[in-house]
């Protein structure tokens, strides 16, 4: 299925306030999201399980008044209804399926009434996704990830469900740059990347299109927007 391609920053700037609120980014990573969010005038804290990550979050040039906090999603260590905005991007499938429902009823605990959950996922398709699957194929978790959003969208505590479906640009300089973060986001990996070995070089470079020195893909992605009643 083909999407209208849309850049990540751009489709959230046209889809959830940010100046002068408050957020969480729950499963932040490297904090990229987080700056961009504290640049468009949110306050912004994100949460991760990983230290390493937390720790690039911290050291990365441009950072700013953000705020970078250990956690895990399904046990958020906030106060009810603090937060205007909760966001997951590409991580609620990284959550452990048993923990995702508690994952977003945690999220819709620590929103004030009328903050929104801000869900994006990539989809199980694509050249990018397809060139993974010898590494991890995440067909199943990405589904439970979607099946644990659309009943958290049908119970009491949600007043409002928007769907939308992208793709986005999606681009490294190397193949060792993709190499390195996808072992970055989840160091389990790192066996099963070194055994494919020059396998996976060859089909990161067939998949991708090359352009003005980058590796381009797009990225089929589906945004669920969430509000708290």
């Amino acid at each position: 299925m083909k999407h209208a391609p849309r850049k990540h920053t751009a489709v959230m700037r046209g889809t959830l306030p940010l100046k002068e609120q408050r957020v969480l980014d729950v499963g932040c990573g490297s904090g990229g999201l987080v700056r961009f969010m504290t640049r468009e005038g949110a306050r912004v804290t994100g949460l991760d399980t990983s230290e390493k990550q937390l720790a690039r979050a911290r050291d990365a040039d441009g950072a700013g008044d953000e705020d970078y906090i250990s956690g895990v999603a399904e046990d958020l260590p906030f106060e009810a209804g603090i937060f205007d905005a909760v966001v997951f991007f590409n991580s609620l499938h990284h959550v452990p399926v048993e923990h995702q429902a508690t994952a977003l009823r945690e999220a819709l605990r620590v929103l004030r009434s009328g903050g929104e959950i801000y869900v994006l996922e990539p989809l199980a398709e694509g050249a990018f996704f397809e060139m993974m699957r010898p590494i991890e194929d995440e067909t199943d978790v990405r589904a439970s990830a979607y099946e644990a959003l659309l009943n958290a969208a049908n119970t009491s505590g949600v007043c409002e469900h928007r769907e939308l479906s992208y793709e986005a640009p999606l681009s490294y300089e190397s193949f060792e740059a993709c190499r390195n973060e996808m072992i970055a986001v989840d160091e389990s990996r790192r066996p099963a990347i070194e055994a494919q070995g020059d396998n996976l070089r060859i089909a990161f470079e067939s998949a991708a299109e090359f352009e003005e020195g980058a590796y381009r893909f797009a990225s089929p992605s589906r945004l669920n927007l969430l509000r708290k009643a």
